[in-house]
């Protein structure tokens, strides 16, 4: 048996269960609006231990803080959107740590196509400084290539 291609505009679901209408949806709508690539991983490990993700192969670790995401499908170009969060892997309520920067704003280092650099910090009242959280998690948004 041959696999082929199913091609469609719009999305048409039923909702008789409850409204005994029918609903649609456009699928760029779909396919713009969602992640292309996102991750889950402990910083704070000396292996940072993937616990789950999509298109993304492996995690560089450059030292304290410090992180080349690298993603198994590049993007079309390096003008897309990242963001992220991470948090203390005891689950602590440390409204200090978690903060996650691309690099590209906070470093000035370019997002490429193939991976980006993200940096994980504990700020103090006096300045910021590179921490391995336990819990970082992080996601772009574009087109891939």
């Amino acid at each position: 048996m041959a696999n082929g291609t199913i091609a469609f505009d719009t999305l048409q679901t039923s909702d008789s269960v409850n409204t005994n209408t029918t609903k649609s949806i456009d699928t760029s709508y779909i396919f713009n609006g969602v992640p292309k690539a996102w991750i889950n991983f402990d910083g704070g490990a000396s292996s940072n231990y993937t616990r789950d993700g999509f298109n993304m192969n492996d995690i560089t670790d450059n030292g304290d803080g410090d992180y080349n995401v690298n993603y198994t499908n590049n993007f079309s170009n390096d003008d897309y959107w990242g963001g992220g969060s991470s948090s203390l892997a005891d689950g602590s309520d440390d409204a200090n740590s978690g903060i996650v920067a691309p690099a590209r704003t906070a470093h000035n280092v370019a997002f490429t196509t193939s991976s980006t650099r993200i940096r994980t910090v504990l700020q103090t009242s006096t300045a910021s400084q590179p921490f391995n959280n336990g819990v970082v998690c992080w996601s772009a948004l574009g087109d891939l290539a």
